[in-house]
């Protein structure tokens, strides 16, 4: 599975302990394991840690989607992640799935554990809700999306009133669940008119691995015109006010190099960059 896209979470000093509790969990392995940043694997894809201190909150405007293929499956994985966390939905029966729950986990995280048919390969997949302001543009944030990510496509969109278990408060033509990729990658989102105490902020961004400037150059353009807006260190939020990270490959390669001091180097260079400049990296590097 490519790992281009992949969601990082934003941590207060415990990411370690939330690293190694999500390998016991799903079987997966941390291959980066520094004090600021946690790479993990979990079913072949790839999520970021990053324990950076206590600005920003994960909420559950994005959750992660366990799809599984059995009770036994749904069960397990409840247990471990509702283990001293929060349910935001008891699980059970519902007329979507024979056995799903919703549960807030001990580390913030939340997660939506959902029993169906198998979906690709891709076994977690984050989910986007669209409230306040931004109930729904649901379908305008899918199209802005795959118009700007090569390799993508919209699916399985279920709109409010045409399908099982809708809510009566909400609006007929809003998306109670859809499906969409980007260059392969795959998202929920839905529409939901509740007054949630929460909506999308830094807590849990995307990050895009690019392969040169001009790739960098059209996702970071695309991602902040119409209302977005430039952040530091390649990041930024776009027009419905998602996060994301778009990072150049040569930033790696030039940071984890074998020379330690140009590594150094580089990484300043980077902090004083909104959209990052591979040629002013290289410049840094070879200074």
């Amino acid at each position: 599975m490519r790992n281009n896209i992949f969601p990082c979470l934003w941590f207060n000093g415990d990411g370690k302990d939330a690293a190694v509790f999500y390998t016991k969990i799903f079987g997966g392995t941390i291959t980066t394991d520094t004090p600021v940043v946690i790479n993990l694997n979990l079913f072949d894809q790839q999520f970021m840690i990053l324990n950076a201190g206590p600005q920003f909150e994960k909420n559950a405007s994005v959750s992660f989607m366990i799809l599984c293929e059995t009770e036994e499956e749904v069960q397990k994985y409840w247990e471990k992640l509702a283990m001293d966390g929060i349910v935001l939905m008891e699980l059970g029966e519902y007329p979507w799935s024979k056995k799903y729950g919703w549960v807030r986990d001990q580390f913030g995280v939340t997660w939506q554990i959902y029993l169906g048919e198998k979906q690709g390969d891709q076994k977690i997949v984050p989910t986007l809700m669209f409230i306040h302001e931004n109930n729904g543009k649901a379908q305008k944030a899918m199209n802005l999306y795959t118009s700007i990510f090569p390799n993508s496509k919209i699916s399985g969109i279920l709109k409010y009133g045409e399908g099982v278990g809708n809510e009566t408060h909400e609006i007929p033509q809003n998306i109670q669940h859809a499906a969409f990729e980007l260059d392969g990658y795959t998202f929920f989102c839905m529409d939901n008119s509740f007054d949630h105490q929460f909506d999308f902020n830094e807590g849990i961004s995307m990050v895009v691995m690019t392969d040169d400037q001009e790739e960098t150059d059209h996702l970071w353009n695309s991602l902040i015109a119409n209302g977005g807006r430039e952040s530091m260190c390649g990041w930024l939020k776009d027009p419905f006010g998602v996060s994301w990270q778009i990072v150049p490959k040569k930033l790696l390669e030039l940071m984890n190099g074998s020379d330690r001091e140009k590594g150094t180097k580089v990484m300043n260079a980077m902090m004083q960059m909104n959209k990052i400049v591979i040629e002013d990296l290289e410049n840094a590097y070879n200074s």
